[in-house]
């Protein structure tokens, strides 16, 4: 995460730079704006469509919603440049980065200036179970509801903290394992279909609570996670400087400058975003390390536990390479 970029370095846009940026071709006709898939796509493209129609305006093309099954879908339109910019998790952004020429170049934040959530493992409000060590039992009577596979906090959080460090894997431990997206665990729960699942602190507290309530009044936390940094914007790395200075404007400007009208409506546009968004932080592919030292530490534990001599150097030698680009971005202030 870049902490100590300022934000008044996306405004120093110099008279050529803005006009080179309007050149004809600097951006696409149509640009298709990657949703993962935390709820379902109705809800969600009724929230992100203000946001996209203001893009559209600003930019003076046509910004049109991408949606798709799951989060490799989305992943998998960035690849075939089907999807220009995105909104993803930190695991999905790492995947768009690595497999399909992205680049991270904004964080969301909450409205509350908070830039980070928490996963959790939430149960029905009356379930006998209270804590992980409830869960940790293994005995194979209770079901089981994880996240998308390219889900941070749905997936590779829990991956790591719950099952990795603990030596166990969802499927010791129960009768029945299902996947699906955060709104899908959660409405399981709290029907009773599944007695346990992954989730996070914006689907249960912020989205849930508002629009299923007497479905969140079912439902109780029993395990949280330490700080997860707040969710990347991505674009294509091949979009051209000019498109990329467009669009880096829109996005560090949007509900922070012009009129007190125009921030006033644009905040609530955002509120009305995932779990509630503020303005946008300046960010870049460094913000995508800590989860990636998450996921090298679970293939060197399960390299451990296979006994496979090669894997564990091989995990080794990433641990220490995504140390030293840790040490780096540390000293560089971000």
């Amino acid at each position: 995460m870049l902490k100590k970029v300022l934000v008044a370095a996306a405004f120093a846009l110099s008279a050529t730079g803005i006009a080179q940026a309007e050149e004809k071709g600097a951006l696409p006709e149509t640009i298709n704006f990657g949703i993962i898939s935390t709820e379902s796509a109705s809800v969600l493209e009724k929230n992100f469509q203000p946001f996209l129609d203001d893009m559209s305006k600003a930019l003076g093309v046509t910004v049109k919603p991408f949606f798709a099954s799951d989060y490799a879908g989305v992943i998998a339109g960035m690849g075939a440049k089907q999807v220009d910019l995105a909104w993803f998790g930190n695991k999905s952004a790492i995947q768009a980065v690595d497999k399909a020429g992205g680049e991270v170049f904004a964080q969301t934040i909450k409205d509350d200036g908070s830039r980070g959530y928490h996963s959790l493992l939430i149960t029905q409000k009356d379930s006998p179970l209270n804590s992980l060590d409830d869960v940790l039992k293994c005995d194979k009577t209770l079901t089981f509801g994880n996240g998308d596979p390219n889900s941070t906090s749905g997936f590779a959080i829990p991956g790591y903290y719950v099952w990795a460090l603990n030596g166990k894997t969802p499927e010791e431990c129960f009768a029945r394992v299902t996947s699906a997206n955060h709104e899908g665990n959660a409405l399981a729960v709290a029907a009773g279909q599944v007695d346990v699942a992954t989730n996070n602190t914006e689907s249960i507290y912020a989205r849930l609570a508002s629009s299923k309530p007497e479905a969140a009044a079912k439902i109780k936390e029993i395990w949280r996670s330490p700080l997860i940094p707040s969710d990347p914007m991505v674009w294509r790395a091949d979009l051209s400087p000019a498109a990329k200075e467009k669009l880096y404007y829109f996005f560090m400007q949007y509900g922070r400058f012009g009129d007190m009208e125009k921030v006033a409506r644009e905040r609530k546009i955002l509120a009305g975003l995932s779990d509630g968004w503020g303005p946008f932080l300046a960010s870049s592919n460094a913000q995508l390390l800590d989860v990636r030292q998450i996921e090298a530490f679970k293939a060197k534990l399960k390299a451990e536990a296979a006994g496979d001599a090669e894997a564990i150097k091989a995990a080794d030698a990433l641990l220490a390479d995504l140390a030293k680009q840790a040490e780096i971005v540390g000293k560089a202030g971000y």
